[in-house]
């Protein structure tokens, strides 16, 4: 059996959110790729914001890694796919460094999963705000609760003067870890935000000027040559064709454009290796899919911010209900919005969508809906045949006001063994839910806690 093998990697983690993983990440991409360096970022964990933002940084897409959702061949192989034309691959961990669901060992979602599945170290990022030596403790705290992983080094934020600097170093050099970095309070840069989390890369004004800034921040407080020789090659892994969903179609029209931006990377690449091809459209330019096309995907992302102009898109419409008349046509979340009877905006108003399904949506009456599904598919259709179990999530703050006749597309239940319940609509040849797929399901043989 042939043996693929990765480039060396970190995973940059924290003992909680909002420790600064993101400014640290993205900092680090621009400084290492400014300076010749062949650098890639990944996401620990579903996510589509964070990924641009590193695709933008180091000028090489980034990938979802997902223990929980991804069986761990293909988890591997992506990991060392990764690497794949780059020198270094930096992946961003989410939430705190330990936090998942409650599944088996190494199956929790956890950016320590991650590390662990993978052999990559972790850089510790902690907020040192309202402490000084009990940040010692913190790092103590996380070297020795798991022993799957290694802490390669810590990077200090929000640190207030050089007196709390040493505090706090010399308070972590009991540990072991080395710190390789001290990054000041007032040295903090941002990027906006939106219901959903950041704004998209692609809306994000100055964001070169922005990302330059994060990696001036990062090079004159982290010692970018000590990080580097902390990074680790993945575990070697099996061949894998990297595939976690098979192609929908040979040739796949893509809704791409601002207000369907959330597909994942993973997919693309996967697609294309095995043979399709994406055939990108956009819906907000009132471009309808290609009828040459054998199928239609409508991905996630912002269409309640565009409905009046979506709308208004009637040569987007009628396309697409007419490719829908014999071809598949899916959407994630905001693409099953937009195939719905209608959806109401944020002031209210509502904007007749493509009647394609009966669904109607609402983002004027919100209620936030976050957590990890395991579906099973209740129709034969895009996704796959009829009793197929897929992994993803869902997150949107979109209500249903009416969920209408059509049939359900699947039965969903979370990651905590809820009781099954139906998600999505089918209708003829289209379907969609809320739920975006990351992977198949594993077969795990009934092993996970929730089966």
């Amino acid at each position: 059996m042939s043996v693929l093998q990765g480039t060396p990697g970190l995973v940059i983690a924290a003992p909680r959110s909002s420790s600064g993983k993101t400014t640290l990440t993205l900092g680090l991409l621009r400084a290492f790729a400014r300076r010749g360096v062949r650098v890639r970022g990944l996401k620990c964990g579903p996510d589509y914001i964070d990924p641009a933002f590193h695709g933008v940084a180091a000028g090489r897409s980034s990938l979802n890694l997902d223990a929980w959702a991804m069986e761990p061949a293909l988890l591997a192989a992506l990991a060392v796919e990764a690497g794949r034309e780059a020198d270094l691959t930096l992946c961003e961990g989410l939430m705190g460094l330990f936090d998942g669901v409650p599944a088996p060992e190494g199956r929790s979602g956890s950016s320590v999963d991650i590390a662990a599945a993978t052999g990559w170290p972790v850089l510790l990022v902690l907020d040192v705000s309202g402490q000084s030596q009990s940040a010692g403790a913190i790092v103590q705290g996380c070297v020795s609760y798991d022993p799957r992983i290694a802490i390669a080094g810590v990077i200090l934020n929000k640190v207030g003067s050089e007196r709390h600097r040493r505090l706090v170093t010399d308070a972590i050099a009991r540990t072991g870890v080395p710190v390789l970095g001290a990054i000041p309070r007032d040295g903090q840069v941002s990027l906006p935000e939106r219901h959903l989390g950041l704004v998209q890369a692609s809306e994000t004004e100055g964001l070169a000027a922005i990302l330059d800034r994060m990696a001036d921040l990062v090079e004159r407080h982290v010692d970018l040559d000590a990080v580097r020789a902390a990074a680790l090659a993945p575990r070697p892994a099996a061949a894998h064709s990297g595939l976690a969903l098979p192609p929908p179609g040979r040739r796949i029209a893509l809704a791409r454009d601002v207000a369907f931006s959330f597909v994942y990377a993973h997919h693309l690449e996967g697609w294309r290796k095995a043979g399709a091809e994406i055939i990108p459209f956009s819906p907000l330019r009132d471009e309808a899919p290609p009828p040459d096309c054998d199928v239609c995907w409508l991905p996630g992302g912002y269409p309640e911010l565009h409905a009046q102009t979506l709308s208004n898109a009637q040569n987007f419409l009628s396309g697409l209900r007419a490719f829908a008349h014999d071809k598949p046509v899916h959407g994630e979340c905001g693409g099953y919005m937009t195939l719905g009877a209608s959806l109401i905006d944020a002031a209210g108003h509502e904007w007749p969508m493509a009647g394609l399904l009966d669904v109607k949506t609402s983002f004027a009456t919100r209620k936030m809906n976050l957590g990890y599904r395991d579906v099973t598919l209740a129709h034969d259709g895009c996704l796959g045949p009829r009793g197929a179990r897929l992994r993803g999530h869902e997150f949107h703050y979109a209500t249903i006001t009416d969920q209408g006749r059509d049939a359900p597309l699947a039965m969903a239940r979370d990651a905590y063994g809820s009781t099954p319940v139906p998600s999505g609509g089918r209708r003829g040849h289209v379907s969609g839910s809320f739920f975006h797929v990351v992977a198949l399901a594993p077969d795990e043989g009934g092993e996970h806690g929730d089966d």
